[in-house]
């Protein structure tokens, strides 16, 4: 005998899939984003411990061995371990996409954002392997972190999506706000692209051969902070803003204020401090959560509508603020 969902005959083999949003679908968006930031932090512990080349080949780790081999010491460990990782982030992507199969048609948004996840997946680990196979070319280990970090805010996009009801959104803050939250989002943006060009440039290549990109290390750690401080600054007055007018969003935005805060410290201890391995790489995974909470702050500058009178007065409320 057959259950059904909607119109669709579902067998009872697979009555363990959600058949709508529950605790398991939300766990398993929060590991979405959880692994997303994690392997960005093994990818940076293998740029900066000198293991970028720990495992020379791709997919093999070395010729004719998937795995390491004792030739390859602890560099060719730290470098498979990251690609240990990339197949659990893979393994969550596709569980996210299973539990979300019976709603494919109720909630097209979230398993459409499943199936981007999966095919990110797959592309970074192709971007992955071109990096080992040119060498650690700076301007490709610099796409594929920018990628991871695309990768960060679609998996955050699932976990704000999960939590709230699908159809018509409606902004409910001022037009002034949501344009200078709009405006924030693109000075991070810079910052964030600033700081990867910086990097590219400075001494933690991954690997003693790996090159350069030729640009003047000192003069981009200053591009990169100065966006960095407007980011700041512009937070700031979201920060006014939402709070004195009790706006719904404040919440989020003060998270995004306290991120930025402990970013700017550990980006000026590195620098005073010669750049030190293990804090430049909690700058990179700050970076992404940075990315994350900026995601997050935009999404929530609308709602979703619950009825043409909720849309109506959620308008008016914000419209009256401007």
């Amino acid at each position: 005998m057959r259950k059904t969902v909607g119109a669709e005959p579902v067998k009872p083999k697979y009555q363990w899939i959600p058949s709508a949003i529950d605790a398991r679908i939300r766990v398993i968006a929060w590991l979405s984003l959880v692994t997303e930031v994690v392997i960005i932090g093994t990818g940076g512990a293998v740029r900066l411990t000198g293991s970028g080349l720990g495992c020379p080949t791709w997919p093999t780790c070395v010729a004719g061995s998937l795995v390491p081999t004792s030739e390859m010491g602890i560099h060719g460990v730290i470098e498979f371990g990251n690609r240990l990782m990339s197949g659990v982030v893979g393994i969550v992507a596709v569980l996210a996409v299973v539990l979300l199969w019976r709603l494919r048609r109720e909630r097209k948004d979230l398993f459409t954002l499943s199936i981007i996840l999966v095919v990110g997946v797959l592309a970074q680990a192709l971007v992955g392997g071109v990096t080992v196979l040119t060498g650690l070319n700076p301007f490709i280990v610099g796409f594929h972190f920018m990628a991871s970090l695309i990768m960060v805010c679609i998996s955050a996009v699932l976990v704000h999506r999960v939590y709230v009801a699908p159809g018509p959104r409606v902004r409910v803050v001022p037009v002034a706000f949501a344009g200078l939250a709009h405006a924030t989002s693109f000075v991070v943006a810079l910052t964030v692209l600033m700081g990867v060009v910086t990097t590219a440039s400075g001494p933690h290549s991954g690997d003693a051969a790996a090159g350069r990109t030729g640009f003047n290390a000192e003069l981009l750690e200053h591009l990169h902070a100065w966006p960095g401080y407007a980011t700041l600054v512009l937070t700031i007055v979201l920060l006014g803003a939402s709070v004195r007018g009790k706006l719904p969003i404040r919440f989020f935005v003060l998270t995004l204020f306290l991120i930025e805060l402990v970013q700017i410290v550990v980006g000026l201890l590195q620098a005073n401090l010669g750049l030190p391995p293990v804090l430049v790489g909690v700058h990179m995974v700050l970076a992404s959560i940075l990315a994350a909470a900026m995601t997050v702050v935009v999404l929530n500058l609308k709602a979703p509508s619950r009825s043409s009178a909720d849309v109506a007065q959620m308008a008016m409320n914000a419209t009256g603020r401007n």
